[in-house]
């Protein structure tokens, strides 16, 4: 069914996509590349050579390997998605920019300052096309929530908070993958990108944090249960930011509970994602995405932030961003995703955050050397 999605006719230019990385990010974004009607050439590759040939075979790609650099240097390849461990991302997106390759990579940019810098200063070196994948741009009331600030309905942006609550059980999937992709820094990220998205223009200057160990601490992580943080922009905006990923095993989610409230001098968008209006409760269990065999009896529909499979396709944000991505390479279609230059904003401030918690003291936007 993939192939015959490859065959079909195409408007633009023809696509040939590397996937690297084939975790549960890279496996649905190729489902997703396989069924587009300009991707013509498709490749997997993993460090994990057969996790790569499992996923390969599942889409019914051309070409799977685990050397990413094998793949990305292929000539049918044309664009890369590099779907990788966060602390993974520098090497793969430098190897594309440098053979002039597109490239879309899983949001944060990288975790360290020193790695992100790298990958601005390749971009724009090379002149290289590259976008972060802050899937949740893509979500309905986020994309309707900067349409109405660009048009002036709130007046001044004055102040905004949002949090984001998930279950340890997924903690712990993210903590196992990669040790220093905290809470803060793989999952409130995303809410520091939308803010700052929101309020463009306006520079950050200034975040306070505080934090709280407890479940994670005793499990051999260094993470906070739970983050608190205040971030000042230049014309004095406030901004509350916090993320609690510590709730008990079975809480009732199967992704992000987030809420969003934006305030301005003439409006206000208050944005409530938390879906408990949206409840599925079955003594048989709900299987969770995201961590194996993990299953619970009830469950916020629709907290998932990628997506969900249903009916035999994969629906949501993640496969919104990957096909708007894909349109773009192949039509000019514009994509909303940020740029390198916007990730490593995004990255400044949640390093500032994990920095601000752990010392207790204010710190100073824009960072210059603080590494994580």
């Amino acid at each position: 069914m993939a192939e015959q999605g490859r065959k079909k006719g195409i408007i633009g230019r023809e696509l040939g996509i590397a996937v690297i990385g084939a975790g549960r990010m890279g496996s649905q974004r190729a489902g997703i590349a396989a069924t587009h009607p300009a991707v013509r050439f498709l490749a997997i590759s993993d460090i994990d050579p057969a996790r790569a040939r499992t996923v390969g075979e599942k889409v019914n790609a051309d070409f799977f390997s685990g050397d990413n650099l094998e793949v990305i240097s292929r000539p049918e390849v044309n664009a890369v998605i590099v779907s990788t461990p966060e602390h993974e991302h520098t090497l793969p997106v430098l190897q594309a920019l440098k053979l002039g390759k597109p490239v879309l990579v899983e949001k944060p940019i990288a975790l360290s300052l020193e790695d992100a810098n790298k990958i601005v200063t390749a971009a724009k070196r090379e002149g290289g096309d590259l976008f972060v994948g802050y899937t949740k741009r893509y979500t309905r009331a986020y994309i309707l929530a900067k349409e109405y600030i660009s048009r002036g309905c709130l007046g001044q942006m004055i102040g905004a908070t949002t949090r984001v609550y998930n279950s340890r059980a997924q903690a712990f999937q993210i903590l196992k993958r990669s040790p220093h992709a905290t809470p803060v820094l793989d999952v409130l990220t995303y809410y520091v990108d939308l803010i700052l998205w929101f309020f463009e223009g306006n520079a950050p200057v200034e975040v306070v944090a505080r934090g709280q160990k407890g479940v994670f601490k005793a499990a051999g992580y260094s993470a906070d249960d739970v983050t608190w943080a205040i971030l000042t922009f230049a014309d004095g905006a406030v901004v509350s930011l916090g993320v609690d990923y510590a709730l008990p095993e079975k809480y009732p989610t199967l992704g992000q509970s987030p809420r969003m409230e934006i305030l301005g001098t003439e409006g206000a968008i208050l944005l409530d994602e938390d879906h408990k209006e949206h409840i599925l409760y079955t003594n048989r269990g709900i299987s969770h995405g995201y961590v194996p065999g993990h299953d619970v009896n009830m469950a916020f529909l629709g907290t998932s932030s990628s997506g969900d499979y249903a009916l035999g396709d994969f629906w949501g944000p993640q496969a919104d961003e990957t096909r708007c991505w894909l349109d773009y390479l192949s039509t000019g279609r514009p994509c909303i995703l940020p740029r390198p230059e916007e990730g490593l904003k995004t990255l400044e401030v949640t390093l500032a955050i994990e920095r601000a918690a752990q010392t207790k003291e204010s710190v100073t936007l824009p960072l210059r050397y603080l590494n994580s």
